[in-house]
């Protein structure tokens, strides 16, 4: 009784051999896409001067955080999923916590300064340019990852305090908090709120802040009184608004509720969309629905 578990063991996904390499097969062909779609539009932005905008610096930004935050998860499920690397430390899956929810955060705060930038656009063209200049692209760029790791600090500290007597089983591909929550013996009490009151932090304030920004956007908009200029004016925020839809629908039905009683079958189907599709779909949002990009492609 005085043992602690030092290692889990990772479930994945249930079902034959056959469903699973096919599966692994989905994961392998989407993380290539998506680590080289988001490495396009990084060398894309970094060679074309006519990209050299803080949009677009923002959009590197993510596009760098994308690769990380997905790199993260997809190596280790199609490891999980092989049955070649089930088992994972318990220093190693507090580390995987940290690393995804640190980035998840970041994305949270980017998509914000990415909204506050497009209502500098939008709402006051004449004085964007000396509003949002270089130094403040990178301070605010800055603060988000220093945000985001720091958010989340705390949270992986009162994770790692846990103890777990076992069961050790994970019935995940990836360490999440629900789970490790679920299986420890100790009270979890602080953990839960931690991760709600991060999650009202994070989430919901940057959230809130993008939402105010789109309704100025939205209003400055309609008051244009060609449709011309109404098409031109939603078009360079149309891109974003379909991202941040995507995000925050599936990070908040994640991570802002009271407690971690939610299926975790569930939180594993929403977990593989937010970790694994998400990441793949911003670039081709950006560049498909981008004049600008695709002139420079």
């Amino acid at each position: 009784n005085g043992t602690s578990v030092e290692e889990f063991i990772l479930l994945g996904f249930p079902g034959t051999w056959h469903f699973r390499l096919s599966l692994v097969v989905v994961f392998a062909l989407t993380y290539s896409l998506t680590v080289t779609g988001n490495a396009s539009i990084i060398v894309l932005v970094w060679t074309t001067k006519k990209l050299h905008t803080p949009m677009y610096f923002f959009i590197c930004n993510l596009s760098f955080l994308e690769i990380w935050y997905t790199t993260g998860v997809v190596p280790k499920a199609i490891g999980v999923m092989l049955g070649t690397s089930q088992t994972i430390s318990f220093n190693v899956c507090i580390l995987q916590l940290f690393f995804l929810l640190s980035l998840g955060s970041i994305e949270c705060f980017l998509l914000s300064v990415m909204a506050y930038d497009r209502y500098l656009a939008v709402c006051c063209p004449l004085r964007y340019s000396s509003i949002m200049s270089s130094v403040l692209s990178a301070r605010l760029a800055l603060s988000s990852w220093l945000g985001g790791f720091l958010a989340i600090s705390l949270l992986a500290f009162l994770t790692s305090r846990l103890t777990f007597c076992g069961p050790d089983v994970i019935n995940h591909f990836l360490c999440d908090i629900d789970s490790c929550i679920a299986l420890s013996c100790s009270d979890t009490w602080p953990v839960e709120l931690a991760t709600f009151l991060v999650s009202i932090i994070v989430v919901v304030a940057s959230c809130v802040v993008t939402l105010v920004s789109y309704v100025y956007i939205i209003s400055s908009i309609l008051r244009i009184k060609s449709a011309h200029g109404r098409k031109k004016a939603f078009s360079t925020c149309s891109a974003h608004l379909s991202v941040v839809t995507i995000w925050y629908g599936s990070t908040i039905f994640l991570y802002v509720k009271p407690s971690a009683q939610n299926s975790l079958d569930l939180n594993k189907l929403v977990n593989t969309f937010n970790t694994v599709v998400t990441p793949l779909l911003n670039p081709f949002i950006y560049t498909l629905r981008n004049k600008e990009v695709k002139q420079a492609l």
